[in-house]
């Protein structure tokens, strides 16, 4: 099966997946025993009859659940996620306006985490029992173990509060103002506009929440790529490079680590996948308007459209990431692209 069949068959099989998701969702969001209405009206409304009935024909609560479900999947595929409770507007578009913040701070997160990971975890593997490694197990078990809240609050309280050496909470200086947008993006949309205080504004916000989001995939790709490189070194065909005299960087960088990214691949494509799906903890702490702070307002406010709509783009982001790895593990080892 060839690279373009294979890909054409996993995306048309994310279709019944797709719809039992969406099924999932609309009966965990429906057997909550708590009347929606109470969140669409207001306290004084709910004793006006009128109200409530004209509510309820409007958000299609009168309706039978089968029924409601069959007019959410036929919204579902004209692109339309429903009207959240809570703001009054479409859902698509508040996933809109939300989702370009938790890209930027994934996609920054990301590249703290490979960046700083990757080389750790391949020190520790070279030099493993030594004091470098050490110190990369000390980093990885302080990343994996320190939860997001705790660390959040800490780093706010050292670097903003005490040292004042970093900005606060937030996407940029509210003095400065959001770029005009062009992709939502704060950094790019400044830079493409020419607009440097809003530039250096809105990436020096984005540092303490990257390295906090990004730390956990950081201790998981060190620890992750020492193993892999600590097997793969002991395997018989880098002896064979070493003892024909390639120099050591070649064996290490195109013998060892190619062979060691494997499961890498898979554990930095599902950390992607985790980190694009909104952070909920860190978006919280830092008050960062993304996906996850969003989905954690939906479901405290019972907004049952807003939650399945943020729900339902988490789930397509870790489909569509699943596929891209198992698309590159084609490119990463021949074997597979042969078998």
């Amino acid at each position: 099966m060839s690279l373009i069949q294979n890909l054409i068959r996993r995306l048309l099989l994310m279709i019944p997946m797709a719809i039992g998701i969406t099924l999932l969702l609309f009966v965990v969001t429906h057997i909550v025993p708590v009347n929606p209405l109470a969140v669409i009206l207001t306290e004084r409304s709910m004793d006006d009859p009128e109200a409530i009935r004209a509510a309820t024909e409007k958000w299609g609560l009168d309706k039978p659940l089968p029924e409601q479900y069959l007019i959410y999947l036929k919204n579902l595929l004209q692109g339309d996620l429903g009207t959240s409770f809570k703001t009054k507007n479409p859902v698509a578009l508040d996933l809109k306006n939300f989702l370009p913040a938790t890209i930027e701070l994934s996609i920054c997160s990301f590249i703290f985490a490979v960046l700083f990971g990757l080389p750790l975890g391949i020190i520790a593997a070279y030099k493993a029992g030594s004091f470098a490694d050490q110190v990369t197990r000390v980093v990885s078990l302080l990343g994996a173990s320190m939860p997001p809240f705790w660390s959040g609050l800490l780093i706010l309280f050292v670097f903003y509060y005490k040292l004042d050496w970093a900005p606060g909470p937030g996407r940029i200086n509210s003095r400065i103002g959001a770029p005009e947008s062009v992709t939502g993006l704060f950094v790019f949309d400044s830079l493409l506009k020419g607009n440097m205080p809003a530039f250096w504004s809105s990436l020096s916000h984005l540092i303490l929440p990257s390295i906090i989001l990004g730390w956990f995939t950081l201790a998981l790709i060190s620890r992750i790529t020492r193993s892999s490189m600590l097997e793969v070194l002991s395997q018989d065909y880098i002896r064979t490079a070493r003892a024909k005299g390639l120099a050591e960087k070649w064996v290490i960088l195109s013998h060892a680590l190619r062979n060691a990214l494997i499961p890498l691949v898979t554990l930095v494509g599902l950390a992607f996948a985790g980190l694009m799906s909104g952070a909920i903890m860190t978006e919280t702490i830092f008050s960062w308007p993304g996906i996850g702070r969003y989905a954690v307002e939906s479901a405290a406010n019972l907004d049952y459209p807003a939650i399945t709509g943020a729900t339902l783009l988490i789930a397509v982001i870790y489909m569509l990431v699943n596929i891209f790895v198992d698309m590159l593990y084609t490119i990463i080892d021949p074997r597979i692209r042969e078998g």
